[in-house]
């Protein structure tokens, strides 16, 4: 039986961190991911650009090294903000499978844990996994571990624990939601004419931005069917929905953005699938009709988007929350809006609160005053049982400002850093 100082479950962006990190402390690390492919929101779920940070963050190392890995390649380029987020999701996948074999990481790909049992100070776990690329049999692996990081982002790990284990204390949060959404691509774009049109259709440079940056042609916009904007776009969304084109809902959450590397390729982030009571087969049913409307929308309402076609849509749901555990200390938007200072941090940041609504004029974006901080103990579930990424120790209001990319990779690295001094 293979004997490892930590295993991490979910290769998002909190899991890459972690187990990078992990790796280059030099921690015998194992990265289960249950698809093919490391990066999560920014790869499964297309979520780029990543928002901005604060200049003060923490634990940004790994963050440095992918972007640097990435804008050797033209995959990652920094926009004219100052954010240097904005990823090419393609490209990301393989960088993170480079970082992840040069940091010593152990990889499992398409794997789930079936099996979870705990032995005094570690863990036995069993995983399932493929056994071969010209195999259909499945192949259950053992493995002991002093550590396990739940960076599942719906705390599947801690979920399965407690359901093996009636002794088990671990507790969540009564699951409060925000509306998910499917986001895709669109390639065949012509950018210099969608950029020239959309900066004299638009003049609000807080709503829509274009420049030049090492070649491409970058721009992002946006739409709402809230009121607290005049959205330049308004009008073409409401002879949309009056011609039929689009549903209403369909117009409640239009965002564009370039793509790095690209130069005629937007990424989506909508439809937004204001629904909460539907299956996950019924919301990617729903999203990708969504979808095909909204493409058809940007044909005929756009500038630049005659020729477009769908190029990508995503793999996984966009989830803003989802089952969130109850950890060593409960983060609070009290702890948030104060700016409370904690003794071992692992994120820095000063991202506003954003929580996503399905009724019109309920979203929020509040603003926050001052740097926050997020304490470690907030990823520690027991002694050597651990949670990054959405699914950490945190009210509602204070993880929608937390689950941001920048702040998962914090999290992961710092969560790192932290194991290897309790190792």
């Amino acid at each position: 039986m293979k004997k490892f100082d930590v295993l991490i479950v979910g290769g998002g962006t909190a899991g890459c961190a972690c187990a990078y990190t992990c790796g280059k402390l030099g921690l015998k690390t194992l990265l289960i991911e249950k698809n093919s492919f490391l990066g999560g929101s920014i790869t499964s779920s297309l979520v780029i650009p990543a928002m901005k940070i604060s200049q003060n963050a923490i634990n940004t190392e790994f963050y440095d090294i992918l972007y640097n890995k990435l804008h050797e390649l033209n995959g990652a380029i920094t926009y004219s903000d100052g954010n240097k987020g904005w990823f090419n999701p393609e490209l990301t996948k393989i960088v993170l499978d480079k970082l992840m074999l040069d940091a010593g990481v152990y990889l499992m790909y398409e794997s789930t844990i079936q099996k979870i049992t705990k032995n005094l100070s570690t863990y036995t776990v069993t995983i399932e996994g493929n056994n071969s690329y010209c195999s259909l049999q499945s192949l259950l692996s053992c493995i002991d571990t002093n550590h396990i990081v739940d960076a599942t982002g719906n705390a599947e790990i801690c979920f399965k624990i407690k359901s093996e284990d009636i002794n088990s204390k671990i507790e969540f949060f009564d699951e409060k939601s925000q509306p998910v959404n499917l986001r895709f691509i669109m390639s065949g774009v012509n950018t210099d004419t969608f950029s020239a049109w959309l900066t004299k259709f638009d003049e609000d440079r807080n709503v829509t931005t274009c420049c030049n940056i090492e070649g491409y042609t970058m721009f992002s916009t946006a739409y709402t069917w809230d009121s607290n904007i005049k959205w330049a776009l308004k009008p073409l969304f409401d002879k949309a929905v009056a011609d039929g084109v689009l549903t209403e809902s369909d117009s409640n959450y239009f965002q564009i953005f370039s793509v790095a590397g690209t130069h005629d390729s937007v990424a989506f982030n909508c439809p937004r699938i204001l629904e909460s009571n539907l299956s996950v087969t019924e919301a990617y049913i729903k999203g990708r009709d969504s979808i095909l409307r909204i493409f058809e929308f940007c044909k005929k309402y756009l500038t630049g988007f005659e020729d477009a076609h769908i190029s990508s849509i995503a793999n996984s749901l966009g989830v803003r929350v989802s089952r969130r555990v109850k950890g060593k200390y409960i983060y609070t938007k009290n702890d948030l809006i104060s700016g409370k200072k904690f003794e071992n941090p692992v994120v820095i940041s000063n991202y506003p609160i954003d929580v996503h609504s399905s009724e019109k004029d309920k979203s929020k974006l509040e603003t926050v005053l001052q740097e926050y901080s997020l304490p470690v103990e907030s990823l520690i579930v027991d002694d050597n049982l651990f949670v990054a990424g959405r699914c950490i120790s945190a009210d509602f209001e204070s993880q929608a400002a937390l689950r941001i990319i920048p702040s998962c990779f914090s999290m992961g690295e710092g969560l790192a850093k932290y194991i290897h001094s309790v190792n």
